[in-house]
């Protein structure tokens, strides 16, 4: 009895001493297999969020810069040059800088001192600069029958369409649709007394519409109408029954602000590809190239940024100081 428990307890430790050995052998094969496998790659560093620049820029802007070409002609340097895609928002003047005070674009580039300096003083726009300008013009059909031709005052061309299209033999187009254009017109209209509606006038058309299709409505209506050089000379050969009839009056010089959103207002817009892209339109490459954009041999749009007495003429007494500013920054 007492040699079979013997036995037993040199059984149990034999068993003991062959787990213990295969439990080593096992870690030991493990620990082999695992120094034959290569290096794990390490993983790749997230991937780095897109600088500002990086980001598309969206200007906000008047259909006449963009349907003149000036855009399609200008942009493409621009992005080639900074590596960045420019959006275009193309509306009128009023509709732009709304847009940019609901924080839907990045800057603005306009034409309506009044509506500018309302952006400005609201805080939803800083740093306004005079970018560069052109004019406006009277158009009509040839047959004038309100005898506005060669005149060089364009409140008396008005008071001359108003008083014909009140005896029935006249018609006037309106942009209507709060733009740079259709502001400069009520501006006249108001010199005069005259609180235009085709509610109330039956020759006064409101078009809500762009410059385009309101150069289309004037000329198959054979009416009057108040445009751009830029538009005009771009649609021109398309209203057959169209002709320039009063041009060269002060009033009518149409300069053209760049304007930044507000970071401060909206910290999520691209501020930076926002001031890179105005300060190229103002700096002398930009200005330059400004100037070299012509249709049918004709310079559509003059530079302002860096002649300071025609910008401060044209509405910005700033100007100086804002090139300054610009010139200074380092995005």
């Amino acid at each position: 009895m007492a040699k079979s428990s013997r036995n037993k307890k040199a059984l149990t430790k034999m068993q003991g001493v062959i787990t213990a050995i295969i439990v080593t052998v096992a870690v030991v094969a493990a620990l082999a297999y695992s120094l034959s496998l290569p290096a794990p790659s390490p993983s790749p560093a997230p991937s780095a969020s897109p600088t500002p620049l990086q980001s598309p820029i969206l200007l906000a802007t008047t259909t006449s810069t963009y349907d003149s070409g000036l855009l399609d002609y200008l942009m493409p340097k621009f992005e080639s040059k900074c590596n960045v895609k420019v959006n275009i928002i193309s509306v009128g003047t009023g509709q732009a800088i709304e847009t940019a005070k609901r924080g839907d674009a990045d800057l603005v580039l306009v034409h309506s001192k009044k509506l500018e300096l309302e952006f400005i003083n609201s805080a939803f726009g800083i740093h306004r600069v005079g970018v560069m300008c052109n004019d406006f013009m009277v158009i009509g059909p040839a047959s004038d029958p309100a005898e506005i031709k060669d005149l060089t005052n364009a409140t008396e061309a008005f008071k001359r369409i108003g008083d014909k299209g009140a005896e029935g033999k006249a018609v006037f187009v309106s942009r209507a649709d709060k733009s740079g254009t259709h502001t400069l017109e009520l501006n006249i209209w108001s010199t005069l007394g005259v609180t235009p509606s085709d509610k109330t006038q039956t020759w006064y058309v409101e078009a809500v519409n762009s410059m385009g299709v309101v150069l289309r409505m004037s000329n198959e209506l054979g009416a009057y109408t108040l445009t751009d050089r830029a538009t005009w000379t771009t649609f021109k050969s398309q209203l057959a029954n169209m002709a320039v009839l009063v041009q060269g009056d002060k009033t009518l010089l149409n300069p053209y602000a760049v304007i930044l959103v507000n970071p401060e207002k909206y910290p999520q817009r691209n501020y930076k590809g926002a001031l890179v892209l105005a300060q190229f339109m103002i700096s002398e490459e930009g200005q330059n190239l400004i100037a070299g954009f012509t249709k049918e041999g004709e310079v559509l749009f003059k530079p302002i940024a860096r002649n300071l007495e025609l910008a401060q003429n044209l509405g910005f007494p700033d100007q100086a100081n804002e090139l300054g500013w610009y010139d200074a920054q380092k995005p």
